[in-house]
């Protein structure tokens, strides 16, 4: 193991690198405006530079890149997240549960209308912040996300500053989590285990998580504990901690069916036993996290909320930006409200060919389905926020695309709308950002012989 002395003497440049992404992300956490985007996209891509020569020139020395990445998100600890107004709702969801209130049964408009909050930290702040789209709303977010709002509203102190702080250390050792499992997954799977890196040291990772204080870190956590458990043949466990992922969010719902071909007998046929306890196990589990919110009203009001959100909105879409243009050309009118139907049976059309037409009896294959799986939907949805691409960021890790590292840099360019007063996208700017994705998604496609072999 390398001294202090020695590492100061022989990793000089890693260490200029390491100021100088410190300095960046100074600058991007603390002197940034959203607005601002050639700013946006120099700190962006100068921390995309710093990273790659960083993990380059340290030849993978791990704890020395484990100090680094934690240092990196030490330096958004006392910053106001720049880029998302999501965490005020997050707080408010908190402090609700804390009071004894159900945050599925009323949106904060209604809250603040009738005078019903008594003794609620900061909730004219809070209310005035999250914006009209979150504040008529209810809350989407499952329970497990609840709970971790909830417990960061117990960070002491009672500003909005605190309740953030909360936020970020729950983040944090999440992705320190991802960090220890990840690498014992990878070492499980003889693959290099220095790949976990090109997850903890992304920028993208460290701004959209640590900086946006988004729960996608939450659930990759989860998700990656859950794999390794079912590489270690602890099925019970795995389908516990991939039904608490789904709980955080509801994003790895869409594994589920991939996981059909795992279970086999000694003779190579399927275990329909093992399989059917497995499933049953996850929702088990599921049913216990939602029993304490559970009631007709929430079952009605978050299947709304799940229905607008993936019906009524739309942001950084690719193939739905598409037919939208050809909906204009033949009725001329936005028909999303017909689009938005048809793209999600294509979707699950998609994940019934991963399941049935490809081998998924190795934990490579399986993690390779499942990135497959969630980017056509990703492709295919009317809203893809910078974040959304969490998953496919750690996913990667374990199989041999990459294309997902190139979109975690190019996705920068979704944040040029907010330049716009009305959040108007530039849609030259989406299709080069596409442009840039789709090539490289396809170009991995065609070599088929190193969909599941290591880099």
């Amino acid at each position: 193991m390398l001294g202090i002395n020695n590492i100061i003497r022989y990793k000089k440049l890693p260490l200029l690198f390491i100021l100088l992404s410190i300095v960046l992300y100074f600058l991007f956490a603390y002197d940034l405006l959203r607005t601002d985007t050639s700013k946006l996209t120099f700190l962006y891509s100068g921390l995309f530079v710093c990273a790659y020569v960083l993990i380059k020139t340290t030849g993978f020395h791990f704890r020395f890149l484990v100090f680094a990445s934690l240092l990196f998100r030490l330096v958004f600890l006392l910053a106001i997240p720049n880029l998302s107004q999501d965490f005020y709702r997050f707080i408010w969801d908190g402090h609700l549960l804390l009071s004894g209130l159900n945050p599925y049964l009323s949106t904060p408009n209604t809250l603040m209308e009738n005078g019903l909050l008594t003794d609620f930290p900061n909730k004219a702040e809070l209310f005035s912040k999250m914006g009209e789209l979150s504040a008529s709303n209810f809350s989407n977010y499952p329970p497990i996300n609840q709970w971790c709002f909830a417990l960061a509203n117990l960070f002491p102190g009672k500003s909005i500053l605190s309740s953030v702080i909360g936020l970020r250390l729950i983040i944090i050792s999440a992705d320190l989590g991802t960090l220890y499992y990840g690498k014992k997954l990878l070492e499980k799977l003889r693959m290099p285990a220095n790949r976990i890196f090109w997850y903890i040291l992304n920028p993208f990772i460290i701004i959209e998580l640590t900086g946006n204080l988004h729960f996608e870190g939450v659930m990759v956590f989860f998700l990656v504990l859950s794999l390794y458990f079912l590489s270690c043949n602890r099925k019970i466990i795995s389908a516990i901690v991939i039904a608490l992922s789904i709980s955080v969010k509801l994003i790895p719902l869409m594994f589920l069916p991939l996981f059909f071909k795992w279970f086999k007998k000694q003779n190579g046929k399927l275990d329909f036993a093992i399989l059917g306890k497995y499933y049953a196990i996850v929702g088990t589990t599921l049913f216990v996290v939602f029993i304490p919110f559970i009631s007709a009203e929430f079952i009605s009001n978050y299947s709304e909320t799940i229905g607008l959100w993936f019906g009524n909105f739309e942001f950084n879409a690719s193939v739905y930006y598409l037919l939208r243009e050809v909906g204009y050309a033949i009725t001329g009118y936005n028909e999303i409200a017909m689009i938005s139907k048809i793209l999600p049976i294509i979707s699950v059309l998609i994940i019934l060919g991963l399941t049935f037409l490809k081998k998924n009896d190795t934990l490579q294959a399986l993690a390779s389905s499942m990135l497959l799986a969630l980017s056509c939907y990703l492709f295919l949805s009317t809203t893809v926020h910078p974040w959304y691409i969490t998953t496919l960021m750690a996913l990667c890790i374990f199989t041999n695309y990459k294309f997902p590292l190139v979109w975690s840099f190019i996705i920068v360019l979704s944040y040029f709308a907010y330049a716009n007063p009305d959040y108007k996208e530039n849609l030259w700017i989406i299709l080069l950002q596409y442009l840039v994705v789709f090539t490289a998604f396809i170009l991995e496609l065609i070599k088929k012989k190193t969909l599941i072999k290591p880099i």
